[in-house]
């Protein structure tokens, strides 16, 4: 009779003490991570969106649903479950979408929730402006560029910014982009000198828009540029600070 009611005990602890635990995990945040059609052969869509969806699951902060086409801006209900969109598509399928999806998207952010733009993701929507603005800086089509791929050093900045703090100027082996377009105001936390423009290029940089949050981030050619350790860091802090406004690591 003792031993069955030592292991009753035994039992009720560990099944309050995991609900307990449980009850003061945080509850993760919920990201729309939208891919697709991109400028092939030049980019392996699935390869970075896989690999991004990989960083930010094993990171243990997010919860990511990945969509394979940008129509789902269309639906506001659709949208309305998740804290932050990623945006990783190049689509000339569809090289524009519909003014309720426009509208759906700006709205999400203003209203205080968090967009994060990749790599060539920007030059999409070419014909509307205000996805210019979102992004803070935009990629055009026969005016932004690059050299060839190589072996670059990344700087820090800001380094005392949440998203950047503790990090050191890193190598990185991508696609280092130049002259994006746009005059809206951005903080920039990581940038580069290209010898491409022959200038000094934001290439991780931040900017509020309503009362929400933009995160651009301009690396990830490939999966060997997303899985560079500091640029994993980049990518976790950001999504989280465009989801919530702040950076827990």
């Amino acid at each position: 009779m003792k031993y069955s009611t030592f292991f009753i005990l035994a039992a009720l602890v560990l099944t309050f003490g995991s609900s307990a635990i449980a009850a003061d995990a945080p509850a993760k945040i919920q990201v729309l991570l939208i891919t697709g059609d991109d400028v092939a052969p030049a980019h392996n869509w699935k390869e970075t969106s896989q690999a991004t969806f990989e960083v930010l699951d094993e990171s243990g902060k997010f919860d990511v649903k990945i969509c394979e086409d940008p129509l789902i801006l269309e639906s506001e209900t659709a949208l309305s479950r998740y804290d932050a969109i990623v945006f990783m598509i190049f689509n000339f399928k569809v090289p524009t979408i519909p003014d309720a999806a426009k509208e759906n998207l700006l709205n999400f952010v203003k209203n205080g929730k968090g967009f994060v733009v990749n790599h060539l993701a920007s030059a999409s929507f070419k014909e509307w402006d205000e996805f210019g603005n979102l992004c803070g800086r935009k990629w055009v089509m026969g005016t932004s560029g690059h050299g060839p791929r190589s072996v670059f050093t990344a700087n820090i900045a800001d380094k005392n910014n949440p998203i950047t703090k503790g990090l050191e100027d890193f190598e990185i082996d991508d696609e280092l982009y130049a002259k994006l377009q746009g005059d809206s105001e951005i903080h920039v936390l990581v940038s580069a000198d290209s010898d491409w423009s022959n200038r000094t290029e934001p290439l991780v940089f931040i900017k509020e828009y309503g009362k929400g949050r933009v995160f651009h981030d301009a690396f990830g050619h490939d999966r060997k540029a997303i899985m560079t350790p500091a640029h994993k860091t980049l990518l976790i802090r950001g999504c989280e600070w465009a989801a919530t406004g702040k950076v827990t690591e």
